[in-house]
This record gives structure tokens, sequence and C-alpha cells, in this order.
């Protein structure tokens, strides 16, 4: 039996995940900018919506290339003399994972949880320029980088500003993204794990998995170079 038209449509499948992934990152965009320019809550909260509405679609697509894997391979291992009805055992699996669905699921995708942390550390900003009045830009960004659990504009790295922020997920700390990047591959060549660069931290396994985007620090410093 060749399975390999049907490889070909599950890798496409796979690819379908990026434009889900794009797609959330947009949101992501859209309601920090909506909060950065103190839209209507409204607003806010119909991004979030959408959030939601994507994770649901990415959960679907999940289940649906799972629930396809799982019964390719049950074939590969028993080899029937004449191929089962692939589709309908398939969609048998989907519909058994997509039954025991619940909303609190949505909620722990990872770009969603992203997503309302960045949305709170958008908000703590605004307020805390409300608070400030008159202030300066300049003095308002210090102050937010101070109180980004005391992380300035210095990569640990590098030693140089950094331009593309990524935050470690485990252990909260802040690198260039190209810089610990490029760490974990020259690491990984040498099958050893990359300890976080940030002095005093124990965490000593740093992934790329574990890496995402700090917007509001990236918008901080962007603000700082338009100065």
């Amino acid at each position: 039996i060749s399975f390999n038209a049907i490889d070909s449509s599950l890798s496409s499948l796979k690819n379908c995940q990026s434009y889900i992934n794009s797609g959330m990152d947009v949101a992501t965009q859209v309601a920090l900018d909506l909060v950065e320019s103190f839209n209507d809550e409204e607003d806010i909260n119909n991004m979030e919506k959408v959030m939601l509405e994507y994770a649901k679609m990415d959960r679907e697509l999940n289940h649906y290339i799972k629930a396809f894997e799982e019964t390719i391979n049950q074939v590969k291992r028993e080899k029937p003399e004449n191929l089962p009805d692939l589709e309908s055992l398939a969609q048998e699996k989907f519909l058994e994972m997509e039954s025991k669905n619940s909303d609190s699921d949505l909620e722990r995708n990872e770009k969603y949880i992203y997503f309302k942390d960045q949305l709170k550390e958008m908000k703590k900003q605004c307020d805390r320029q409300c608070h400030h009045g008159n202030d300066t830009i300049e003095q308002i960004d210090e102050d937010i980088a101070v109180t980004r659990s005391q992380t300035n504009f210095i990569c640990p790295i590098t030693q140089m500003t950094m331009k593309r922020p990524v935050r470690n997920k485990v252990c909260g700390h802040i690198y260039e993204e190209d810089a610990i990047l490029e760490m974990i591959q020259t690491q990984k060549l040498k099958k050893r794990k990359v300890r976080c660069p940030k002095m005093g931290c124990s965490h000593d396994d740093v992934k790329g998995s574990d890496l995402v985007p700090d917007e509001i620090l990236k918008r901080v410093l962007d603000s700082q170079k338009k100065q």
C-alpha cells in the first residue's frame, strides 16, 4: 500500500498551521495597537474573540492531523489485505477527540497565553504613562525598562542594545533573538545544553521553543530609537 499521496496531503495540512500562527500574530499586534492608542475596550475584547477563534481552528486542525496519522500508523502496523476506508476511520477518531473539547482548552493555547500576557503588559505601560502625566517619553520608557524584572536594553550575550528581544518563558530573561538562537545551535552541534546567559540564572536548558518575542520591550526600544 502506498501512502505517498496521503503523506503529501498531511504535509499540506501542517503548512496550514503556519497561516493560523501568522493570523494570531497579526491579531496580537492589532490588539496591542488598540491598547496603545487608548481605543474602546470593546474593540480589544473583539480581538480576544478573534484569538479564541484562531485557537479553535488550531485545535481542530491538530486533531484532524493526529486522527489521520493514528489511522495510517494503525493500517501500517496491521497490514490488511484490503485497504480500509481511511477517511471514515480517521473521521471517527477525529470526532472522538473533538467530543472531549472544552473552552478551557482554547485558553491554554500557547499563542493565546502569549496574547494575554502581552496585552497585560501593554495595559500596565499605558496606565503608567497616564500616571506620569506630562513626563517625557524618555522618562516613561526608562521606568518601563526598570520595572520589567530589572531588565534593561542590553543583551546579556552581545552586551549591546537589543533590536529583536525574545523572552525565555521558563526563567523570564530576555536576549537578542539572533544571539540566543546562534548559541543554541552551536551547543546543539556539540550535543550540549545551553545555560541561560543571564548572570545568576540557574536555568540550564534553554530551548528555541521556550523563546517568545517580547513585543512590549521591542516597542519601547523602537520608541527610544526614534528619539
